[in-house]
């Protein structure tokens, strides 16, 4: 039993698993808040939009970075922020195309 529990303990990347979800959870969040300004209410002209981005990128950021100890190796924080990266510069370009 505690053989099998050694085997799936998440390994302890701190110092990496910290700088990719530093790096990378800004900038996904700083994409998912600009998917949200150009496709959200009111559009990117919104009277209020500005100060309420400003706030929730915080929060969207430290949730990244809260959750990114999950993975179980950096490498995986790397390939799953990395691509999480992509596909929300994408929808943030296909966004900015649509409005």
């Amino acid at each position: 039993m505690i053989q099998a529990y050694r085997n799936q303990k998440i390994q302890p990347h701190w110092w990496s698993k910290t700088i990719i979800s530093l790096i990378l959870g800004l900038s996904l969040a700083y994409a998912l808040i600009g998917i949200f300004a150009w496709q959200g209410p009111g559009g990117i002209d919104a009277p209020v939009k500005v100060q309420f981005n400003m706030w929730m990128l915080c929060l969207l950021w430290l949730m990244i970075l809260s959750f990114s100890f999950m993975f179980k190796t950096r490498w995986s924080a790397l390939c799953y922020l990395g691509g999480a990266n992509l596909v929300a510069y994408l929808g943030y370009l296909v966004a900015r195309l649509l409005s």
